[in-house]
């Protein structure tokens, strides 16, 4: 989940000379910790790790742009190294990116990785198309080839040389039969039904006029390739294990049709296709699932329409696929989760009301709305902690607006409840409530010394008690009192750098880290006392099977997952007191092992349910919390949620799993974490957030132990 928090960053770009054209930005996009910016007139190269620096740019001169025309469209080589640019008038120029190795230096320090860049023009030449078949499509490309869309419907394939293939279609008009029926090519893949939902989804196969190719998105790890056409004709095609550079090889499997479609953007690791539309919304389509219509995305109940934003001009997902940011042509950007959770928006938020939407007035003052002109461009960095956007027609900066994301039970870290914690990409944030019972922010800034050698931050979880913090960044760990407000840091630099943490929890008084280790492409987990970051003393160093994937802890047991769904479960006994006082000794023992063969999808989060006796068991007088802790046994259940949002219980004890819902984003397990149980709490096992908003699970008796309520019940 991610929240917005400050003011947009403004990278200023180059203003042209008055002999050039002002033109447009034509092109945004971040790889390797780096931002392009290509406008009609010239490149710029910024750094976008923790410093933003200027590190190269190319002007064209007068004369170039005069013969050959502005810059229309381009688009960067995975490996950062070539820029394929299209001008206005055909003509193909493909740049270089090289960086010199010597190092910036900034203030009398040297900037970690950072390098001047030149940028040079290696190939120009007028393009093999007719000014009758115009390009009307964005560009997208793998290593290997470049893809365009063509104003006659075609596509056609560049490789990184400047070479053109031969323009091709996808697919054919289906021919008619003798009954009348139309026969549909072999290679798409047709089923013939009309959706209940008027225009979303229908397979369209009576088809087919030419139509100009207005958009292309390619995911290379689903090996497939989306064309949209100007009538809203979507096309989903299969493309070869060798990508782009055969043009046979690219297959129409499917054919979707959505109206008023402007653009796509595909999600590959949640197979998620999102549509935007004229109308202002955004459709989404599960690819899983033969592309079967989810959900629609809009502003209409925030109390605005088409009227106010214009249409959807670019749609782009955070790296991990669980949000998507839209802009729209006449004002604004929004950021929503997959499920449908406005998360952050530019636009104002008047007034509550669908009926009469808050217009937007010729003298309203909107100095303090960020792209209140539209926006023409947005990108997401490689964590998700930065938003690039462009206004619809600004030429003078690029904003960057900062995310951070909630620190929640995902993958390899774990966290408990009573702080949230959210995290940026050099920052934490802890939301408590203080004495009044109001929510309050604390903003901790991290030591220099540490971010700025392991930048960005990237797993952040809290103790049981919410009193110490465990953060890592690219290498090292640290922890924070928030009690004392201290840090603890490795005082040995060497050892810091030997960690690279890809999970974290904590287990009473130890933090565990699991550490990858790049010389043997080893996975291990790490066992450190909270009092003391060194290898002295360390508890426990466990090597494990695999790379996991999700883990997760109860009380003294240790939860760890492999693929494709292996679930190793470990006891943890201390003996001793966690203290620098005592020589604590720490055993690991395996109680359960299961190998679990599925065709689902790979899991996301697991928690463990606890196994609480009935409250009359437990003694009423006395110290409630050791009673607790000597009556709890080892988990038997516990939940599932995988990438697909699917929620399920599984049974430890015989390997069965139980699906309960889809569609999930988050969960919360409630039952047996807190001693101060009362009402509602008592009985409510877990809470789930997805698309149908907060839901409650709680036992009951009879055939179905767990029902489902609407949380508003």
């Amino acid at each position: 989940m991610y929240m917005a928090y400050g003011w947009p960053q403004a990278i200023p770009l180059l203003e042209p000379p008055s002999s050039l054209p002002s033109g447009r930005v034509v092109y945004v996009k971040v790889a390797n910790h780096l931002l392009l910016v290509v406008a009609a007139g010239h490149l710029e190269l910024w750094s976008a790790s923790q410093h933003r620096v200027r590190l190269g740019m190319h002007v064209r001169d007068a004369d170039s742009i005069k013969r050959e025309g502005e810059n229309l469209q381009a688009v960067w080589s995975p490996d950062s190294k070539t820029v394929a640019i299209l001008t206005s008038s055909l003509y193909l120029h493909i740049y270089k990116v090289r960086f010199s190795g010597n190092k910036l230096l900034v203030g009398g320090k040297q900037l970690s990785g950072l390098s001047l860049a030149s940028i040079s023009l290696v190939y120009g030449e007028k393009a093999p198309l007719s000014d009758k078949n115009w390009v009307t499509s964005n560009f997208s490309c793998d290593s290997r080839s470049i893809i365009l869309g063509l104003a006659n419907g075609s596509l056609n394939l560049i490789s990184w040389k400047g070479e053109f293939s031969e323009s091709f279609e996808i697919g054919h008009s289906p021919q008619t039969t003798t009954d009348g029926e139309p026969k549909l090519p072999e290679s798409t893949s047709f089923s013939p039904f009309v959706s209940d939902r008027g225009s979303h989804g229908i397979i369209d196969g009576h088809y087919y006029a030419r139509s100009a190719v207005i958009h292309v998105d390619l995911s290379v790890l689903l090996r497939l390739l989306i064309v949209l056409y100007s009538d809203g004709r979507i096309a989903l095609c299969s493309i070869s294990k060798k990508g782009l550079k055969q043009a046979e090889s690219i297959k129409s499997e499917r054919w979707m049709t959505v109206d008023d479609a402007v653009c796509v953007s595909i999600a590959s690791e949640q197979q998620v296709l999102a549509v935007g539309c004229r109308r202002g919304a955004v459709e989404l389509y599960d690819l899983a699932e033969s592309a079967i219509h989810l959900r629609t995305v809009s502003l209409y109940d925030w109390g605005y329409s088409v009227e106010d934003t214009g249409p959807v001009s670019c749609i782009d997902w955070t790296p991990d696929n669980s949000a998507f940011a839209v802009g729209w042509k006449c004002r604004g950007l929004t950021v929503w989760s997959v499920s449908g959770c406005r998360l952050m928006s530019t636009i104002r938020q008047i007034g509550m009301s669908s009926i009469s939407s808050p217009m937007v007035k010729p003298n309203q003052d909107f100095k303090c709305e960020p792209l209140v002109g539209g926006t023409s461009f947005v990108h997401w960095d490689e964590y998700g902690y930065k938003l690039y956007a462009v206004e619809e027609g600004s030429l003078e900066r690029v904003l960057a607006f900062s995310f951070g994301k909630c620190s929640i039970s995902r993958g390899l870290s774990s966290t408990t409840y009573v702080r949230q914690v959210i995290y940026g990409e050099d920052r934490v944030l802890v939301v408590q409530s203080d004495e009044s019972n109001d929510l309050k922010i604390i903003h901790l800034n991290l030591p220099v010394s540490y971010v700025s050698q392991n930048w960005p931050i990237l797993h952040v979880v809290a103790s049981k008690d919410g009193m110490y913090l465990a953060i890592a960044g690219l290498r090292g760990l640290i922890l924070y009192d928030l009690r004392y407000k201290k840090w603890r840091v490795f005082g040995d630099v060497t050892q810091e750098q030997q960690i690279e943490c890809k999970g974290l929890l904590w287990l009473g008084k130890i933090v565990v880290v699991c550490n990858f280790i790049q010389e043997s492409n080893m996975y291990e987990l790490l066992f450190f006392p909270r009092y003391h970051l060194d290898q002295s003393s360390l508890l426990l160093r466990k090597s494990l099977v695999g790379k996991p994937v999700v883990m997760d802890v109860f009380d003294d047991y240790l939860l760890v997952t492999y693929r494709p769904f292996d679930v190793h479960i470990f006891h943890v006994k201390i003996s001793g007191e966690i203290s620098p006082s005592s020589t604590p000794v720490l055993q690991l023992s395996t109680v359960r092992e299961l190998s679990i063969m599925t065709a689902k999808s790979h899991p996301a989060a697991m928690s463990f349910i606890p196994d609480i006796p009935p409250r009359k068991e437990v003694p009423k007088k006395g110290n409630i919390h050791s009673s607790l802790d000597s009556l709890v046994i080892q988990p038997s259940r516990c939940l599932i949620l995988r990438s697909n949002g699917e929620l399920s219980l599984l049974d430890l004890d015989d390997g069965h799993e139980r699906g309960l819902t889809d569609s999930v984003e988050l969960f919360w397990v409630t039952s047996g974490q807190s001693e101060e149980k009362t009402n509602l709490i008592e009985e409510v096992s877990w809470l789930d957030y997805g698309c149908r908003g907060m839901q409650v699970w709680y036992p009951s008796p009879g055939a179905d132990p767990y029902k489902q309520e609407d949380f508003l019940q």
